[in-house]
């Protein structure tokens, strides 16, 4: 299976690449995408796709969860060892596991087939609106936030466990500085979502606690001893105290 590609790329256009066996669904995808804007590479093939991954360094991924030779969540555990680019994952299969498998090496959102090229297109424009840095008004949104021994950089989105450096997605960096920004309020997955993902998203909000697990895990938490993320049952998250 080879691989298609557009022109190369100006500095200012947004990079997409989509991995799908299904050719197809990847033309249309890439066409929908394409007509957005995007300089579209298309690849077929999970064991393809990580060395093109590596060359184009692109700002979105659209990657199927079931590819021939490495699947959809090696690719993307294999990528997020370079990458922080947003990647939106497909399944053909609505069941949990299968999403679950995908967010927990790293993709940002995710949809299951059939889905509306528009919605796919417009839920990667919302990804890649978000700012890189923790917003908020004021001076303090540029502080450093200490909360124990977690101490979260906005400028740099660095974020370090007793001066270890925690290596975080774009996602998982926002729900956490989401959360930090306002250490007494119990923010619900709702809240989470307009302001991590943007108020126009639509799909299932327990998006949000799959990607607190993982930044939970990443941080060092263990599931009796919810140091920098606590749940408050029936209706959110809060950040903790460090203790």
């Amino acid at each position: 299976m080879g691989l298609v590609s557009s022109p190369a790329p100006s500095a200012a256009v947004r990079r997409a690449v989509v991995v799908d066996d299904e050719e197809p669904l990847s033309n249309v995808i890439a066409g929908y995408l394409e007509r957005d804007g995007f300089d579209v590479h298309q690849v077929h093939d999970g064991a393809e796709a990580v060395p093109l991954l590596r060359e184009i360094d692109p700002d979105l991924v659209v990657l199927d969860l079931g590819l021939p030779g490495l699947d959809g969540v090696e690719v993307c555990r294999q990528l997020r060892t370079f990458s922080d680019c947003y990647v939106i994952m497909l399944t053909a299969r609505a069941k949990e596991v299968d999403t679950l498998r995908g967010l927990r090496v790293g993709a940002d959102d995710y949809m299951t087939k059939p889905f509306s090229p528009r919605e796919l297109v417009a839920r990667a424009n919302t990804l890649l609106r978000r700012p890189r840095r923790v917003p908020g008004p004021g001076p303090e949104a540029s502080s450093v936030i200490e909360i124990g021994s977690l101490t979260i950089d906005p400028q740099s989105r660095e974020v370090r466990v007793s001066g270890e450096l925690v290596l975080l997605t774009r996602t998982e960096f926002d729900v956490l500085g989401a959360l930090a920004r306002r250490p007494k309020t119990v923010l619900s997955r709702r809240s989470l979502i307009d302001e991590v993902w943007g108020p126009g998203w639509v799909g299932d909000e327990h998006l949000v606690d799959v990607h607190v697990l993982h930044v939970r895990k990443k941080l060092g938490d263990q599931s009796g001893r919810q140091r920098f993320i606590r749940t408050v049952r029936g209706v959110g998250y809060r950040i903790g105290t460090g203790a």
